[in-house]
Protein backbone atom coordinates (compact mmCIF):
# COMPACT_ATOMS: atom_id res chain seq x y z
CA UNK A 1 0.00 0.00 0.00
CA UNK A 2 1.01 3.43 -1.11
CA UNK A 3 1.47 6.53 1.73
CA UNK A 4 -1.50 8.16 -0.72
CA UNK A 5 -3.51 4.98 0.28
CA UNK A 6 -3.04 5.27 4.26
CA UNK A 7 -3.48 9.26 4.07
CA UNK A 8 -7.13 8.55 1.93
CA UNK A 9 -7.65 6.10 4.39
CA UNK A 10 -6.56 8.52 7.40
CA UNK A 11 -8.47 11.01 5.68
CA UNK A 12 -11.83 9.82 5.41
CA UNK A 13 -11.80 8.98 9.13
CA UNK A 14 -10.64 12.02 9.71
CA UNK A 15 -13.19 13.44 8.63
CA UNK A 16 -16.07 10.77 9.68
CA UNK A 17 -14.74 11.80 13.11
CA UNK A 18 -14.33 15.69 12.77
CA UNK A 19 -10.60 15.96 13.85
CA UNK A 20 -7.50 16.97 11.72
CA UNK A 21 -5.49 14.33 9.76
CA UNK A 22 -2.14 15.15 10.07
CA UNK A 23 -3.08 14.49 14.21
CA UNK A 24 -3.88 11.15 13.28
CA UNK A 25 -1.66 8.44 14.97
CA UNK A 26 0.53 6.16 12.64
CA UNK A 27 1.02 3.47 15.27
CA UNK A 28 -1.62 2.27 18.45
CA UNK A 29 -0.34 -0.14 20.90
CA UNK A 30 -2.77 -2.11 22.95
CA UNK A 31 -2.47 -4.04 26.03
CA UNK A 32 -5.81 -5.95 26.39
CA UNK A 33 -6.60 -6.64 29.65
CA UNK A 34 -9.70 -8.12 31.04
CA UNK A 35 -10.66 -11.24 29.74
CA UNK A 36 -10.50 -13.08 32.62
CA UNK A 37 -12.58 -10.56 34.77
CA UNK A 38 -15.01 -10.50 32.23
CA UNK A 39 -15.43 -14.02 32.24
CA UNK A 40 -15.79 -14.28 36.17
CA UNK A 41 -18.16 -11.50 36.15
CA UNK A 42 -20.28 -13.61 34.04
CA UNK A 43 -19.44 -16.83 35.98
CA UNK A 44 -17.89 -18.01 33.53
CA UNK A 45 -14.68 -20.13 33.43
CA UNK A 46 -11.84 -17.91 32.51
CA UNK A 47 -10.93 -19.26 29.12
CA UNK A 48 -14.51 -18.54 27.36
CA UNK A 49 -13.23 -14.77 28.35
CA UNK A 50 -10.22 -15.35 26.40
CA UNK A 51 -12.06 -16.81 23.52
CA UNK A 52 -14.70 -13.74 23.49
CA UNK A 53 -11.13 -11.40 23.63
CA UNK A 54 -9.77 -13.45 20.99
CA UNK A 55 -12.75 -12.41 18.36
CA UNK A 56 -12.64 -9.02 19.78
CA UNK A 57 -9.05 -8.70 18.64
CA UNK A 58 -10.09 -9.84 15.65
CA UNK A 59 -12.59 -7.00 15.05
CA UNK A 60 -10.27 -4.01 15.90
CA UNK A 61 -7.15 -5.40 13.54
CA UNK A 62 -9.89 -5.24 10.81
CA UNK A 63 -11.30 -1.63 11.83
CA UNK A 64 -7.69 -0.57 12.58
CA UNK A 65 -6.49 -1.49 8.88
CA UNK A 66 -9.77 -0.15 7.62
CA UNK A 67 -9.03 3.39 9.31
CA UNK A 68 -5.65 3.91 7.86
CA UNK A 69 -3.70 2.85 11.02
CA UNK A 70 0.05 2.08 9.71
CA UNK A 71 0.64 -0.10 13.01
CA UNK A 72 -0.77 -1.86 15.39
CA UNK A 73 0.44 -3.47 17.92
CA UNK A 74 -1.12 -6.28 20.60
CA UNK A 75 -0.04 -7.60 23.60
CA UNK A 76 -1.04 -11.08 24.07
CA UNK A 77 0.64 -13.08 26.46
CA UNK A 78 4.04 -11.41 28.45
CA UNK A 79 6.88 -13.51 29.60
CA UNK A 80 5.17 -12.69 33.07
CA UNK A 81 1.99 -15.33 31.97
CA UNK A 82 3.89 -18.10 32.54
CA UNK A 83 3.31 -18.38 36.10
CA UNK A 84 -0.39 -18.54 35.42
CA UNK A 85 -2.38 -21.94 36.01
CA UNK A 86 -1.00 -24.53 33.52
CA UNK A 87 -4.45 -25.58 32.48
CA UNK A 88 -5.04 -21.82 31.44
CA UNK A 89 -1.41 -21.29 29.68
CA UNK A 90 -2.35 -24.93 27.43
CA UNK A 91 -5.67 -23.19 26.46
CA UNK A 92 -4.12 -20.00 25.16
CA UNK A 93 -1.44 -21.82 23.34
CA UNK A 94 -4.03 -23.64 21.61
CA UNK A 95 -6.23 -20.58 20.81
CA UNK A 96 -3.16 -18.85 19.65
CA UNK A 97 -2.26 -21.78 17.37
CA UNK A 98 -5.46 -21.70 16.05
CA UNK A 99 -5.99 -18.00 15.76
CA UNK A 100 -2.44 -17.89 13.84
CA UNK A 101 -3.98 -20.58 11.28
CA UNK A 102 -7.79 -18.81 10.96
CA UNK A 103 -6.33 -15.13 10.56
CA UNK A 104 -4.32 -15.42 7.63
CA UNK A 105 -6.63 -15.21 4.81
CA UNK A 106 -8.18 -12.39 6.29
CA UNK A 107 -4.82 -10.35 6.61
CA UNK A 108 -3.41 -11.89 3.04
CA UNK A 109 -7.04 -10.02 2.01
CA UNK A 110 -6.66 -6.96 3.92
CA UNK A 111 -3.34 -6.66 2.64
CA UNK A 112 -2.03 -6.71 6.38
CA UNK A 113 1.75 -8.05 7.58
CA UNK A 114 2.14 -9.76 10.58
CA UNK A 115 5.38 -9.62 12.73
CA UNK A 116 6.41 -11.16 16.28
CA UNK A 117 7.59 -8.93 18.94
CA UNK A 118 9.26 -11.95 21.90
CA UNK A 119 11.04 -14.86 22.32
CA UNK A 120 10.06 -18.40 20.75
CA UNK A 121 11.64 -20.17 23.27
CA UNK A 122 8.99 -22.15 25.57
CA UNK A 123 6.40 -21.57 23.00
CA UNK A 124 4.69 -25.04 21.60
CA UNK A 125 6.24 -26.29 18.16
CA UNK A 126 3.63 -26.10 16.55
CA UNK A 127 2.52 -22.40 17.68
CA UNK A 128 6.13 -21.53 16.71
CA UNK A 129 5.79 -23.42 13.42
CA UNK A 130 2.13 -21.67 12.52
CA UNK A 131 3.80 -18.28 13.75
CA UNK A 132 6.41 -18.47 11.42
CA UNK A 133 4.32 -19.35 8.64
CA UNK A 134 1.84 -16.53 8.96
CA UNK A 135 4.53 -14.48 8.80
CA UNK A 136 6.05 -15.88 6.13
CA UNK A 137 2.30 -15.93 3.65
CA UNK A 138 1.69 -11.78 4.93
CA UNK A 139 5.53 -10.82 4.49
CA UNK A 140 4.80 -9.25 0.94
CA UNK A 141 1.91 -7.36 2.72
CA UNK A 142 1.97 -3.95 2.05
CA UNK A 143 -0.56 -2.81 3.98
CA UNK A 144 -0.70 -2.23 7.86
CA UNK A 145 1.77 -3.86 10.17
CA UNK A 146 0.32 -6.32 12.86
CA UNK A 147 2.89 -6.93 15.55
CA UNK A 148 2.05 -9.85 17.82
CA UNK A 149 3.41 -9.57 20.96
CA UNK A 150 3.85 -13.24 22.33
CA UNK A 151 6.26 -14.44 24.53
CA UNK A 152 6.87 -10.99 25.31
CA UNK A 153 8.74 -8.94 27.83
CA UNK A 154 10.16 -5.44 27.82
CA UNK A 155 13.15 -5.70 29.74
CA UNK A 156 13.90 -8.92 27.92
CA UNK A 157 13.83 -6.89 24.59
CA UNK A 158 15.97 -4.65 25.72
CA UNK A 159 18.76 -7.30 26.88
CA UNK A 160 18.51 -8.72 23.46
CA UNK A 161 19.08 -6.22 21.92
CA UNK A 162 22.02 -5.37 23.82
CA UNK A 163 23.47 -9.13 23.29
CA UNK A 164 23.37 -7.87 19.31
CA UNK A 165 25.12 -4.92 19.82
CA UNK A 166 27.36 -6.36 22.45
CA UNK A 167 28.26 -9.22 19.58
CA UNK A 168 28.95 -6.97 16.49
CA UNK A 169 31.41 -4.73 18.93
CA UNK A 170 33.06 -8.01 19.76
CA UNK A 171 33.71 -8.73 16.21
CA UNK A 172 34.69 -5.40 15.23
CA UNK A 173 31.90 -4.78 13.10
CA UNK A 174 30.93 -1.39 15.37
CA UNK A 175 32.69 0.31 17.59
CA UNK A 176 31.55 2.44 20.98
CA UNK A 177 31.01 5.63 19.08
CA UNK A 178 28.69 4.02 17.14
CA UNK A 179 26.01 2.51 19.83
CA UNK A 180 23.17 5.00 19.78
CA UNK A 181 19.44 5.42 19.41
CA UNK A 182 19.45 4.75 15.86
CA UNK A 183 21.52 1.38 16.60
CA UNK A 184 19.16 0.34 19.50
CA UNK A 185 15.97 0.82 17.29
CA UNK A 186 17.62 -1.52 14.89
CA UNK A 187 17.97 -4.27 17.14
CA UNK A 188 14.70 -4.01 19.15
CA UNK A 189 11.47 -6.56 18.04
CA UNK A 190 10.27 -3.66 16.46
CA UNK A 191 13.23 -2.90 14.30
CA UNK A 192 11.83 -0.20 10.64
CA UNK A 193 8.46 -0.08 13.12
CA UNK A 194 7.64 3.52 14.22
CA UNK A 195 7.19 4.10 17.67
CA UNK A 196 3.77 3.66 19.16
CA UNK A 197 1.64 7.61 19.07
CA UNK A 198 -0.73 6.45 21.72
CA UNK A 199 -1.08 3.28 24.01
CA UNK A 200 -4.50 1.96 24.74
CA UNK A 201 -5.18 -0.25 28.01
CA UNK A 202 -8.24 -1.28 28.65
CA UNK A 203 -9.99 -2.95 32.00
CA UNK A 204 -8.52 0.47 33.73
CA UNK A 205 -5.54 -0.66 35.09
CA UNK A 206 -2.98 2.29 34.75
CA UNK A 207 0.70 0.64 34.13
CA UNK A 208 2.47 -0.45 31.31
CA UNK A 209 3.38 -4.43 32.26
CA UNK A 210 6.70 -4.54 31.35
CA UNK A 211 5.44 -3.68 27.45
CA UNK A 212 7.93 -1.61 24.62
CA UNK A 213 9.91 0.01 27.70
CA UNK A 214 12.17 1.69 25.16
CA UNK A 215 9.29 2.59 22.46
CA UNK A 216 6.80 4.26 24.52
CA UNK A 217 8.80 6.80 25.74
CA UNK A 218 6.98 9.53 24.20
CA UNK A 219 3.49 7.72 23.49
CA UNK A 220 0.17 9.09 24.83
CA UNK A 221 -1.64 6.80 27.37
CA UNK A 222 -5.21 6.37 27.05
CA UNK A 223 -6.88 4.07 29.87
CA UNK A 224 -10.62 2.50 29.31
CA UNK A 225 -12.39 0.99 32.21
CA UNK A 226 -14.00 -1.49 29.16
CA UNK A 227 -12.76 -5.28 29.18
CA UNK A 228 -11.27 -6.39 26.24
CA UNK A 229 -13.66 -8.68 25.20
CA UNK A 230 -16.05 -5.95 25.04
CA UNK A 231 -13.90 -3.19 23.63
CA UNK A 232 -15.07 -2.09 20.27
CA UNK A 233 -14.13 0.12 17.02
CA UNK A 234 -16.09 2.88 18.75
CA UNK A 235 -13.69 2.52 21.96
CA UNK A 236 -10.79 2.77 19.11
CA UNK A 237 -12.55 6.38 18.06
CA UNK A 238 -13.19 7.42 21.13
CA UNK A 239 -9.15 6.97 21.98
CA UNK A 240 -8.27 8.58 18.84
CA UNK A 241 -10.14 11.69 19.29
CA UNK A 242 -8.47 11.93 23.17
CA UNK A 243 -5.47 11.48 21.59
CA UNK A 244 -5.63 14.44 19.20
CA UNK A 245 -6.93 17.02 22.16
CA UNK A 246 -3.16 15.95 23.49
CA UNK A 247 -0.74 18.52 23.10
CA UNK A 248 2.28 16.41 21.77
CA UNK A 249 5.28 18.47 23.50
CA UNK A 250 8.26 15.53 22.39
CA UNK A 251 10.20 17.17 25.39
CA UNK A 252 9.93 20.29 24.19
CA UNK A 253 7.45 23.10 25.67
CA UNK A 254 4.56 24.87 24.72
CA UNK A 255 5.41 28.57 22.90
CA UNK A 256 3.15 30.20 25.18
CA UNK A 257 5.42 29.03 27.99
CA UNK A 258 8.41 30.48 27.35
Amino acid sequence: MSNSDFEKKRSETSERLGIEASKFPKHIAIIMDGNGRWATSRGLPRFQGHRKGARATEKIVDYCNKIGLECLTIYSFSMQNWKRPKTEIAFLMQLYTHYLVGIRKTLLESNVRLVHLGRTEKLPTRLVKELHKTIEITSKCTGMVLGLALNYGGREEIIDAMKKISDEYKKGTITADQIDEELVNENLYTAGLPDPDLLIRTSSEKRISNFLLWQLSYAEFYITDTLWPDFSPEEVDKAILEFTKRSRRLGDIKPSLV
